[in-house]
């Protein structure tokens, strides 16, 4: 996955072209041609922005018990505006990896050297979000500080197992890493025709397996027990395949599961459908033209499609991949008319950061998240028992004087997400961008 943005620093190719005296022509070059500087598309980094940003904004409020319902995931069928992000990001994947395989063709790079970057860059995201699971890699003792246990490395002081016995093995990260390892294989071994067969196929093949298939052990098909998170077959597959290696939260499937993540590779196959229109050499107006009508039909297919495969982001089903693709292309379009066609671009600025550096933003604020959220713990002044970092800040600075929990929580999760702007700012301006 190329987490520079488009634009970045491979979208525009150039090199010091030697050249010396011709006998005929005048100059001759003596290194192979480059490919051509590609348009600038400055809403590509603000979507990605955008996208980033939310996630941060909503996976760290001040309260997980007060939030506002458009924080907050919706709770099983159904979608908020959170239920877009992640779906959002997958789809800017697709785009990016279209625009970079691109790229990298045109410089000559074979299909060899494309598939050893693609499987690099997959591992690495994956032990990325493996190692991110596993931090702080030891279980802190209830009601002390948590460095009294960092001696017990890898060993949980409670339960006395090792860390690889209860790891999480997929996640976010690793959702990303193997959608996109699937999504530019796919790209490079088919022609686009071959590619839109298989997202269909991909598609309708979920839909009729989660829906038509009996769960083991339940006595009754998927149809009947979509409603029931627990009874799906996708979680009778995740308990089957990962055991104890399950999200904690949940217990009996993970949010990012095995056969939940089969349709989630057509989500950035669709962005690679969206980026193969964006680099086309029409007009910017028409190809602004032509997102907005994909992703209008794409929303109401998705929506139709929802009365017989509801929309659900856990089981990220196939009237849920074809929706949120929808919107996203609306999303871009909107972003594309606005930023690049007509020229609004004063309003971007504080986003250019977070879309810059997307990598250091999920991992950075997952380690502080985890750090002040579970690790880190003080004192109370109230009661003197030891209490998380988050929660001494979120009482002493938010909740304590703010009437409305909602808003307090709110304004904690607005402050992390401008702490993480200036952090990210910075590193902009001292020209860090971490590649993978």
């Amino acid at each position: 996955m190329d987490l520079l943005p488009y634009g970045g620093r491979e979208d525009y190719v150039s090199a010091a072209v030697q050249v010396e005296p011709g006998p005929a022509q005048g100059i001759t070059s003596t290194v192979a041609p480059v490919a051509p500087l590609r348009e600038r598309l400055l809403a590509l980094d603000v979507f990605r922005g955008m996208t980033v940003a939310g996630m941060l904004l909503v996976n760290n409020p001040g309260s997980w018990s007060a939030i506002y319902p458009p924080l907050a995931h919706a709770a099983w069928h159904g979608w908020t505006s959170t239920d877009l992000i992640f779906p959002f990001f997958l789809f800017i994947v697709g785009v990016t990896t279209h625009l970079s395989l691109t790229t990298r063709r045109a410089m000559g790079a074979d299909n060899r050297a494309i598939v050893r970057q693609i499987l690099k860059r997959g591992a690495i995201i994956y032990l990325l979000g493996l190692a991110l699971n596993g931090f702080p890699y030891f279980d802190p003792v209830p009601g002390s500080f948590w460095g009294s246990s960092i001696s017990r490395f890898g060993i949980s002081p409670v339960t006395h197992e090792s860390l690889l016995d209860t790891i999480r093995m997929l996640g976010v990260l690793q959702r990303i890493a193997i959608v996109y390892v699937c999504a530019a294989l796919i790209s490079v071994w088919s022609t686009p025709r071959q590619q839109a067969i298989i997202a269909g196929v991909l598609l309708v093949a979920y839909w009729i397996v989660m829906t038509a298939a009996p769960v083991p052990g339940e006595g009754a098909t998927g149809a009947a027990l979509l409603g029931e998170p627990s009874r799906t077959l996708a979680a009778y597959v995740d308990r089957a395949v990962l055991g104890r290696h399950i999200y904690h939260g949940t217990k009996f499937w993970d949010p990012e599961g095995i056969l939940s993540t089969i349709p989630a590779i057509v989500t950035a196959m669709l962005g690679i459908f969206a980026g193969r229109w964006v680099g086309k050499s029409i007009p910017l107006s028409d190809r602004i033209s032509g997102l907005f009508a994909l992703g209008s039909l794409g929303v109401v297919a998705g929506l139709v499609w929802s009365w017989a495969f509801p929309i659900n982001k856990q089981l990220w089903t196939s009237s849920y991949v074809v929706f949120t693709a929808g919107m996203a292309c609306v999303a871009l379009a909107t972003c594309t008319w606005l930023i690049d066609l007509r020229c609004y671009r004063k309003w971007t600025k504080p986003l250019m950061p977070f879309g810059m550096n997307p990598m250091i933003a999920f991992v950075g604020s997952g380690l502080m998240a985890r750090t002040i959220y579970t690790l880190w713990k003080v004192e109370s002044e109230q009661t003197g028992k030891y209490i998380t970092l988050q929660a001494a800040v979120y009482g002493k600075f938010f909740s304590s004087w703010i009437a409305e929990p909602k808003l307090a929580s709110f304004l904690f999760a607005v402050t992390f997400v401008g702490l993480w702007w200036g952090i990210l700012a910075l590193l902009l301006k001292r020209g860090i961008v971490w590649k993978v």
